[in-house]
């Protein structure tokens, strides 16, 4: 699709199948992502999404299960946190980092930043990095939107700023893109072919809007269904050559059962050979090597015209 100033956000020309290679001549590409982050709603974290026993469960035996079981199948993964959450999980984030895991950051309390304006959300930003640094001892590399699980709807929520604030505060990848299943470029100025690389995200792949039981207490639980989703996608990615993700959250996915089908799951993945296992920066660092956005981000003039009550 041809691009437009806010029409759409992407390159939106990706790359087929015979052009989509992994390092070493791995087959495939599986990227897991954990979301640490308790906010429940628009507004980001408050003290009682930290205090209720979604968040005791999730911070601790969930957690642990969890570990336990990304552990058995070394699964390395990208945990993202907010900036309001990382000191007080600071020995857990350096434990994860330390064990091979990347963190990378989730805003500054997980909240909707779409109707910021440009100083304020470059203001949470900076901050964020800052306590993030100070956590880590090194600056993240990347950067997540991810949805919560009562907004409207299930993609995550950023500016028409955001992708421009994180080139300039020197972040290599945002963590959540819908415009194509493999790593693309999201265009932040078109003019002067400014984009930021941006890694896939699916909410079919989602554990949050597949387990809704018990937090919700209506019964509303599909684990099977998320998992035969996963398992689906990641034959049909397999067959192709290209990248399978999906999003974990300690507090959803933690109770015996479903681990269970996580484990299942992650032992028929090791199955196939060929599979890379990389964390978002190391995707990201591969990904802008190989398909640079100077030679890869293929950008056309709009054929597009406005009409009468064409919403532009």
């Amino acid at each position: 699709m041809p691009w437009k100033q806010n029409y759409t956000a992407s390159d939106e020309i990706g790359l087929k199948d015979d052009d989509v290679h992994w390092p070493d001549g791995n087959r495939c590409c599986l990227a897991v992502t954990v979301d640490l982050s308790l906010a429940s709603k628009g507004e980001g974290l408050s003290a009682r999404d930290l205090s209720d026993d979604r968040a005791m469960f999730g911070l601790h035996e969930g957690m642990a299960q969890l570990l336990g079981t990304l552990a058995r199948h070394n699964i390395k993964a990208t945990f993202t946190v907010p900036g309001a959450m990382a000191e007080m999980l600071k020995d857990r984030l350096r434990d994860l980092a330390a064990n091979g895991h990347e963190i990378a950051a989730h805003g500054f309390k997980h909240e909707d930043v779409s109707g910021l304006e440009r100083g304020d959300e470059k203001a949470r930003m900076e901050l964020t990095t800052e306590i993030l640094t100070k956590v880590l001892g090194k600056r993240p590399d990347g950067w997540y939107s991810l949805p919560r699980q009562s907004d409207p709807f299930a993609v995550g929520t950023i500016s028409p700023n955001t992708a421009d604030l994180l080139l300039d505060a020197g972040y290599a990848y945002m963590g959540n893109g819908l415009s194509d299943d493999i790593p693309h470029y999201w265009v932040a100025d078109f003019e002067q072919r400014r984009a930021i690389l941006t890694l896939p995200y699916f909410y079919h792949f989602d554990d949050q809007f597949f387990l809704l039981f018990p937090a919700k207490g209506t019964g509303l639980e599909h684990a099977d269904t998320l998992f035969a989703n996963c398992r689906a996608e990641f034959d049909a990615q397999y067959k192709r050559g290209r990248y399978f993700n999906m999003t974990l959250h300690p507090h959803a996915i933690g109770w015996a059962h479903r681990l269970k089908l996580l484990d299942d799951f992650f032992a028929y993945v090791r199955g196939f050979p060929g599979i890379w296992n990389p964390t978002g920066g190391e995707i990201a660092g591969y990904w802008q090597q190989s398909y640079p956005a100077d030679t890869h981000l293929k950008l056309e003039d709009s054929i597009w015209r406005d009409y009468p009550g064409s919403l532009s």
